[in-house]
Parts: C-alpha cells; sequence; structure tokens
C-alpha cells in the first residue's frame, strides 16, 4: 500500500490510523517511514438472514446444528444431525482409504528397496569373484614369470672358483630363494596382498573409486582365511565331515551330559536351549521332550532308553577263572545276649571292644579283621544278639561266609540263638558251634549239644557234621582250636575273589559323623576299593574322599574281604545297601535319582493302593485306636532302624506306637519343630540335641529323652503306651437273691420281697434281673431294706426287700444277680 506522497506505508492490526514512525541504520543514518494501522472488519449476519456451514470442524459443524440462525430455511434438527452423521462417515472413510493407500505406496517401496538391495548384493558378489579369479590369474602368471626368472639366474650363476674373495664360502645358489622370497613379500594385484587386505598408501581416487570392490573385509575374515591356509599347508583337512551319533536320552539328563553324549560343546547347547526360551546352565537337568529337539537341533540321532536302564552302567561280568585269587573268609559272630559273642571276639583280637559298649550290649555291627598265628586273616563280624537287631543279624548272614553260633553253657539254646540258626540256615552259610562260658562251675556242654538237636544242628560230637568247640572268652580255652575250625572251613569252602576289577560291596552299617559327614562301613566283596573312586549305594552316590581301616588307619585300597569306614557320601545310605563303582559323576548322580525317584513312586503306589471303602473301614477303625507318638533320632542306621522295628511290635487293637520320623545324628530345631507340631517325645538314642535345639525344645515345651541301652527305651515306650489304655472293667458277682413275693407299696411301686440265697445283696452294687436265666434288666437299686428300715447290705439266708429304679416288670420266681465293677489298670506286655 502506498500513501498520497508516493511513500510506501505498513500494515499494521486495528484501525484505520496512520503516523510516522523512524528507523534507525548503522553509521547515524535514519529514516521517517509512514505507518498506516487498519482495523479487522467484523460482519455481523442480519437477523433471518441464511448463511452457508462455514465450519468445516467437528465444533463449526455442533454450532450449527444448535443455532437455528445458522441452519439453512426448511431443514429440521434432526435432518440437520443426520447430514452432519453422514459428512463425518465421509471424511472417516476417506481417511481410512488415505490410511490404506499409504500404507500399500510404503509396502510397494519397501519391496522395491528389497529388490534394489538383492539385485547390488548379487552384483557386488559377481563382482567380487570376478576379481577374485582375476587375481588368481594374476598370481598365478606371475609365480610363472618368478620361476622361470628363478630358472634363468641359477642357469647364468658364476662357477664357485669364479666368485669374488669377499663372497667365498656363500654359495650363489641361496641368493635365488631369498629373492624370491623378497619378491613374495611385496605387495602385489593392485595394492592387495596375499589375504586381500590393501596395501601402500589410501589414495583419494582409490578412496572415491571405493577401491577394487568397494567392500573390505575384517580383520577377523582375515585371520580366518590365514588359518585355513596354514592348515592346508601343513595337509590337514579344511573341513571336518559331521559325525553323527546314536544319543542314549534317558527321561530327564544335565545339559552337560547331553552335549558330552553327542559331543559338542556345552556353551553351544545351551546357547540353543536359550533359543528355545529355556535359561538353564550345564549343570540343570532337562526332559526328554526337550533334549530330543536338541539332538535334532544338532543332526544326531535319538535312542530313547527307559529309567531302568540307567542301572546298565553297572557292570555284572563273570569273573574268569584264572582271574580269581583267594579271599580271607567273612566269619559272623551269632547268639543270644550276654552270651559272650563280643568277649570271645576280643579274646581272639586282644582289644577290649566291651567296655565302649553301653551295658556290655553291643549295639552296632563291628567289622575287624584279625590276624592268625598260622598267617592267615580273617574277617569278623560282631552281630548284636538282642532281639530288636533282628534285621541287622539278618544283613550280616547275607554277607558272611561262615556263622560262629555262640551258645553260653550254662544258659544253653535261647530265642535269640534260634532265630540266629534260622538266618544261618536260610542263607546257605555254614555254622561252627563255639560252647562259651565253659569255665563256669554250671557249665554243660552236653545239653547245649543236645538242645541243638531240636533245631536241626547235629554237632559233629553227635555223629553230625556241623563243627563245635568249647571255649572260654575269659580263661582263653580253646581260642586255638576255634581258629583252627574256621580255617579249615574257609579252606573246604575254597573263598576266591577278583581284585582287579570294579569294586562291589555290602554295607555293614551307616552313620551321620558330625565332623566327617555321612560315613559307612563296607565290606568289600568283589575287586578293590581305590581312594577317589566313584561309587553309588542304594540311594546315594559320592567319591570316596578317605578309606580308615579297623585299626583307625587310613589306607589308599581296600580288596575283597576287607571292611573300611567310606567317607565321601552325599547322604546316608541304608545298611545293607550295595555300594557299586561306576566310571563317572554323571552316571552315579544319575542312577541315585532313579533309585531315589523309584522309591518315592513305590511309597506313594503303596499307600494309594486302596479302594475307598477300604479307607473307610480303616479310618472307622483308626477312631477307637489311640496313638503314642514319637520321633527316633539314633547315632547310626542300624540302630535306628532296629528302634522303628521295636516299635511297630509295641501295641494292641486299642494303643500303637507310631514312630513319626527317624533319623540318623543329632537333635535338631527341625526335629523339635515336628514334635511341637505332633505332640510327641523325641527319644535319642547314643545322641544328643544341639544348643538350639535345647532351647527350642525348652520353649515349646518338647520332651527330650536319652537312652544309651536299647532295653531302657523300648521300657520306657511301653510304660508310656500302657498309660493310654482304658482302664479294664472287672465285674465280681457278690450275690443272689430269689424273689418270693411282690408287694405295691404306695409311693414306691412294686418292691420284690426277696431271700438272699447266696454271698450278700448291697444297696450301692449294681444289679441284674435273671428270668429262665435270661437277663431281662440290668441296673440299680432304689431301696434295699430288711422290715421297714433302709439298710446298706442283707446278708446270705436273710430276707429283705428290693425295689428297682425305673423298672417295675418283677416276677415271683425271678432271680436278681448282685455285683460290683472295679477298675484294673493294664499293660503292654
Amino acid at each position: 500500500m502506498s500513501d498520497n506522497d508516493g511513500k510506501k506505508t505498513l500494515g499494521v492490526r486495528g484501525g484505520p490510523r496512520s503516523g510516522n514512525v523512524k528507523q534507525s541504520f548503522s553509521h547515524g543514518r535514519t529514516k521517517n517511514v509512514v505507518v498506516e494501522t487498519k482495523r479487522k472488519r467484523v460482519v455481523m449476519p442480519k437477523p433471518g438472514a441464511t448463511s452457508k456451514p462455514a465450519a468445516s470442524t467437528g465444533a463449526g459443524q455442533k454450532q450449527g446444528s444448535s443455532d437455528p440462525a445458522k441452519r439453512p430455511a426448511g431443514i429440521t434438527d434432526a435432518e440437520m444431525e443426520r447430514r452432519l452423521k453422514a459428512l463425518q462417515l465421509a471424511k472417516e472413510k476417506e481417511s481410512e482409504e488415505q490410511a490404506q493407500r499409504e500404507a500399500e505406496e510404503k509396502a510397494r517401496a519397501e519391496e522395491r528397496e528389497r529388490m534394489r538391495a538383492e539385485k547390488e548384493q548379487k552384483e557386488r558378489e559377481q563382482k567380487e569373484a570376478e576379481e577374485r579369479a582375476k587375481a588368481k590369474a594374476e598370481e598365478d602368471e606371475r609365480q610363472r614369470r618368478e620361476a622361470e626368472d628363478a630358472a634363468k639366474r641359477a642357469a647364468a650363476a658364476p662357477a664357485p672358483e669364479e666368485a669374488t674373495p669377499a663372497a667365498r664360502g656363500k654359495p650363489k645358489e641361496k641368493e635365488a630363494p631369498r629373492k624370491v622370497e623378497r619378491e613374495e613379500q611385496r605387495p602385489r594385484g593392485k595394492g592387495r596382498d596375499d589375504g586381500g587386505r590393501r596395501a601402500g598408501k589410501l589414495t583419494l581416487n582409490q578412496a572415491l573409486s571405493g577401491g577394487e570392490g568397494g567392500r573390505q573385509k575384517s580383520m577377523a575374515a582375515m585371520k580366518r582365511k590365514q588359518e585355513r591356509m596354514r592348515q592346508k599347508a601343513m595337509g590337514g583337512a579344511q573341513e571336518r565331515e559331521k559325525v553323527v551319533r546314536d544319543v542314549q536320552l534317558p527321561e530327564t539328563i544335565v545339559v552337560s551330559e547331553l552335549a558330552n553324549r553327542m559331543a559338542e560343546r556345552s556353551a553351544d547347547v545351551v546357547k540353543e536351549l536359550m533359543k528355545m526360551g529355556m535359561m538353564v546352565t550345564q549343570n540343570q537337568s532337562i526332559d526328554a521332550d526337550t533334549a530330543e529337539l536338541i539332538i535334532e537341533e544338532f543332526g544326531h540321532r535319538v535312542v530313547r532308553v527307559s529309567d531302568a536302564d540307567v542301572e546298565d552302567v553297572i557292570s555284572q561280568v563273570e569273573d574268569k577263572d584264572e582271574d580269581l585269587q583267594p579271599r580271607p573268609p567273612v566269619i559272623t559272630i551269632m547268639g543270644h545276649v550276654d552270651h559272650g559273642k563280643t568277649s570271645l571276639l576280643d579274646a581272639i583280637r586282644d582289644a577290649k571292644v566291651t567296655a565302649g559298649e553301653a551295658g556290655g550290649i553291643t549295639q552296632h555291627i563291628g567289622a575287624y579283621q584279625v590276624t592268625t598265628d598260622g598267617g592267615s586273616v580273617l574277617t569278623f563280624l560282631d552281630t548284636p544278639g538282642h532281639a530288636a537287631f533282628t534285621s541287622m543279624r539278618s544283613r550280616g548272614a547275607q554277607v558272611t561266609d561262615i556263622v560262629v553260633l555262640v551258645v553260653a553253657a550254662d544258659d544253653s539254646v535261647m530265642p535269640q540263638t534260634i532265630e540266629a540258626i534260622n538266618h544261618a540256615k536260610a542263607a546257605g552259610v555254614p555254622m561252627i558251634v563255639a560252647i562259651n562260658k565253659c569255665d563256669k562251675p554250671d557249665a554243660d556242654p552236653d545239653k547245649v549239644r543236645a538242645e541243638l538237636l531240636q533245631h536241626e544242628v547235629i554237632v559233629e560230637a553227635m555223629s553230625g557234621e556241623v563243627q563245635d568247640v568249647e571255649v572260654s572268652a575269659i580263661t582263653g580255652q580253646g581260642l586255638d582250636e576255634l581258629l583252627e575250625a574256621i580255617a579249615l572251613q574257609a579252606e573246604i569252602l575254597e573263598l576266591k575273589a577278583n581284585p582287579d576289577r570294579a569294586a562291589e560291596g555290602a554295607v555293614i552299617e551307616a552313620q551321620l559323623d558330625v565332623g566327617r559327614g555321612p560315613v559307612a562301613t563296607v565290606l568289600v566283596q568283589k575287586g578293590t576299593l581305590h581312594q577317589g573312586d566313584i561309587f553309588v549305594v542304594g540311594e546315594q552316590w559320592g567319591k570316596v574322599r578317605a578309606l580308615i581301616n579297623d585299626r583307625g588307619d587310613r589306607v589308599e585300597e581296600a580288596g575283597p574281604s576287607v571292611p573300611v569306614e567310606v567317607l565321601g557320601l552325599n547322604g546316608t545310605p541304608e545298611a545293607g545297601d550295595v555300594l557299586n563303582v561306576v566310571d563317572t559323576e554323571a552316571q552315579a548322580r544319575e542312577i541315585a535319582e532313579y533309585r531315589e525317584q523309584a522309591a518315592k513312586d513305590k511309597r506313594a503306589a503303596a499307600g494309594a493302593a486302596t479302594t475307598l471303602d477300604q479307607l473307610l473301614a480303616k479310618a472307622k477303625a483308626d477312631e477307637n485306636v489311640k496313638e503314642l507318638p514319637i520321633l527316633v533320632k539314633a547315632d547310626v542306621q542300624g540302630s535306628a532302624e532296629a528302634i522303628v522295628q521295636a516299635m511297630e511290635k509295641i501295641g494292641n487293637d486299642e494303643v500303637r506306637v507310631r514312630v513319626l520320623h527317624s533319623g540318623v545324628g543329632a537333635i535338631t530345631e527341625t526335629d523339635v519343630g515336628l514334635a511341637e507340631a505332633s505332640g510327641a517325645p523325641i527319644l535319642g538314642f547314643n545322641v544328643r540335641a544341639n544348643a538350639s535345639a535345647r532351647n527350642t525344645a525348652n520353649q515349646k515345651g518338647v520332651e527330650l529323652r536319652y537312652y544309651s541301652v536299647i532295653y531302657d527305651l523300648v521300657d520306657d515306650v511301653k510304660a508310656a503306651a500302657s498309660g493310654l489304655l482304658s482302664a479294664e472293667i472287672r465285674e465280681n458277682f457278690i450275690g443272689y437273691a430269689q424273689i418270693k413275693e411282690v408287694f405295691k407299696v404306695s409311693g414306691v411301686g412294686k418292691v420284690a420281697g426277696c431271700l438272699v440265697t447266696e454271698g450278700v445283696a448291697r444297696r450301692s452294687a449294681g444289679v441284674r434281673l435273671l428270668r429262665d436265666d435270661v437277663v431281662i434288666h440290668e441296673g440299680t437299686l432304689k431301696t434295699l431294706k430288711r422290715f421297714k428300715d433302709e439298710v446298706s447290705e442283707v446278708q446270705s439266708g436273710q430276707e429283705c426287700g428290693m425295689a428297682f429304679e425305673n423298672y417295675d416288670d418283677v416276677r415271683p420266681g425271678d432271680v436278681i444277680e448282685i455285683f460290683e465293677r472295679e477298675e484294673v489298670t493294664r499293660t503292654l506286655d
């Protein structure tokens, strides 16, 4: 815009106002500018005039629909609303179509980009291949020319006598190879060396043109290529052929063991598992289905095996006759308690073992080796004679070669003697009878021999085949004859074993030692057990950390018939378990886990193998049975097992003892917690509670009882169980009365006139009414009178009046039986 002067004006919002504005410039220059401002024109619609719905946004549409002045003529509210909705839908559809077109255009652009990238990649690869072929051809041509030049130089070289004095002694033939080596070290082929890397300086032209093909190889690629060339020069194979293996797959397997069976790296197997979404380490187990996927991923074949096949690694090899060597016999001392078994063994080995046993009773199976005067080695097992240790003696008979049955000459055959005979016969083991305590005045060996006949044990003195020796542990009488008899029997048996094979043995005893951990007394039966051997025993496994013989000395190995304490188990095994040496820890762990799971399944199946009717019947039967819960902790496994068996025998149809938990080792807070929840006492056999367990027991009120002799423990439990028995109610008949006449008395009812025919009638006693010797009522007397006086009792031969409480049906000729009840305390035998 310009004013009348022709000067340019600036437009400013506002009204039509004008003025001068002075502008300042650099170097002190100024200029006046005419400024005119204009106000915004506001157009107000006339009343009643129509206007177009100018609002294109949603807000304008809503305003037009609500203001009648801005709505076209003849349009209703509903029609206006419908038009607005149609307009909105059309716009939404248009926007959706626009978005769809944009997505399609984007997809087409991505497809074109991908095709262009693939084309460029192919062209680049083709160009690289052509360059490699060209470089190889140039290299071959260069090597051919160098070989020709070297041959020419060698032919033109002067004779050795024509050489200069400074060069004498240095053959000219050596110069050509060195020159060839220098030639080989020079950069070749358009600025690249042997490995294809750029050599020399990088110029601007090379950088702009992308070098020879643009893409450069990484340092790692160069190192891999150099390694391949080195292996090729050494004659090694560039690429080994994949070895496909048959992988045995159990139900569960450790990741490291799976990698070992496939001959693959554990890290690669873990990486594949992570790709499958399983975050595991190489020491964790995976199921068979997952392992099968991994095996197929690595290109191997799967061989499914059952769980029981894991025990096939335990080699059941039959020993050859030429490998067998003589071994010491294993002799088990058996007999009744207090018949002198341990004392007899003490006399043989000149060691006082009895002094270490509580009450002079052998609580554990002891294993000792004795060397006789003749130089032969004998292995003795000393088993307890108490009835509670029947199972321990049974295991002793299973591992023994010869049984020495000790019978006291003054006590003869006793119940445990008979059990020992039965165990020996069941195991098919030869027997030698040692008649002990022959030094006592009342000793009668012939009585012992005669009583043994009743149990089919015929000694040589009575024309039998069983050797018998009269001995005395106190005086040493007959000990040499006993050892001679044992040696003779062992010679007849021709005992042999192969010491050069994987060891196999039986656990005689097991315990949890505080300082040494789980310790098992093992009698080696086959092979030789070495320190460091990996073994599995029952549900446990381990690695031999130390071997300790019967004298407490550490040894490096133990051969057949040698008893040793084995350290290094991961848990306490059961006495009687078999120890087998295996090759690897993975095998041992796998076998132990399988056996543990099998034992759990067996126990679960035994508990679940009942019908609903059986469960209901058992629950109904258990309602009337009182239980005495107890917890048992012992020092060794055999003692705990023997105590549990003794507890199971205590009780009858009303009372029984329930062992909540039995274990080996000290009493812990966990035991106290279980005892408190069950209201049970804790019985410790040769063990004690630790300090924290004692404090917890005092706070919770849990009873701790300590025992060192099994007799006392069994007797105390019997006494406690007897306290749960309901007292026995006994009836004592004190009299009979005959009803002679029945009278009706007002206020009393029917009163029977009776004659006491036997005993005495007491008012406090119970009565029964007999009619034709059948009981028709039982109750108490309401009144007992002699003439008109109330009396407490009436003697035999006297007459009296009787009235029953709440019963009136009495007739002449009925008989009244009078009795008293008393409670008798019962005990468990």
